[in-house]
């Protein structure tokens, strides 16, 4: 499945009129069995969930675990997975975190490259893998505008490499999506309220309060995309 990008402009210019339900709806009609949503069980997660698997539980729900992430949002995943009735499909990297800090050191702490290592071999493989082992063709994500400056601009759907993305929530606020979880009678994460404004890895996620500014705490505490949602730069090769 190609599109181009007048195909994409045009529909994207349909997307953007639909609410969030409508477009889940739209992309289940148009691509069936080829859709999959991913998930990081994060505090908002439960929203994108929620709607994806109202439209239809036979939707495969990904997940990408680095290893490092908070003992809550495992004990989140259960609690979600069994309110909501799936089981999360797990991927990680072909090597532990152990193996890697041995290899590598701490490859968060060792600037952009050290990073972008990182976000390869535990965020980027492994969903890549995902996508071709479950035959994806369209990828769901809850990415919206509101939370980085990284996130502004993005359009409803997109090429990223050989699948389209699809963000049914690109245009909500935080007030909004906030609302729903609630309204909805949806559990919150252990860490709500306890000073994040986003969570991912442990050692990389900051609360609010300790961070130069509240942008530089967005994403893992680094102010830019979280690397599952970037393609891979030119020039790196991070195989193992």
């Amino acid at each position: 499945m190609k599109a181009n990008n007048e195909d994409l402009a045009a529909e994207n210019a349909v997307l953007e009129k639909l609410s969030a339900q409508e477009r889940i709806a739209w992309a289940c009609d148009r691509f069936g069995d080829g859709l999959i949503v991913s998930t990081s069980f994060g505090l908002q997660s439960s929203v994108m969930l929620h709607l994806v698997l109202q439209a239809s539980d036979q939707i495969p729900v990904v997940f990408v675990d680095t290893g490092y992430l908070f003992s809550e949002t495992y004990e989140y995943a259960q609690t979600l997975g069994q309110k909501l009735g799936f089981k999360e499909k797990v991927y990680s990297a072909m090597t532990s975190p152990a193996y890697q800090e041995a290899s590598y050191g701490k490859l968060w702490e060792q600037g952009k490259d050290g990073m972008a290592r990182y976000n390869f071999l535990n965020k980027k493989e492994p969903m890549d893998r995902a996508l071709r082992e479950l035959k994806a063709t369209v990828w769901l994500a809850g990415l919206r505008r509101s939370q980085s400056e990284d996130r502004k601009t993005r359009p409803f759907i997109e090429r990223q490499g050989d699948v389209l993305k699809i963000y049914p929530i690109l245009d909500w606020d935080d007030k909004k999506t906030y609302r729903y979880i609630p309204d909805n009678d949806l559990p919150y994460h252990p860490l709500e309220g306890m000073g994040y404004d986003s969570l991912g890895d442990h050692h990389s996620t900051t609360k609010v309060s300790d961070s130069s500014s509240k942008e530089d705490s967005r994403h893992g505490g680094h102010g830019r995309e979280c690397g599952l949602h970037l393609d891979l730069p030119e020039g790196h090769d991070f195989t193992v």
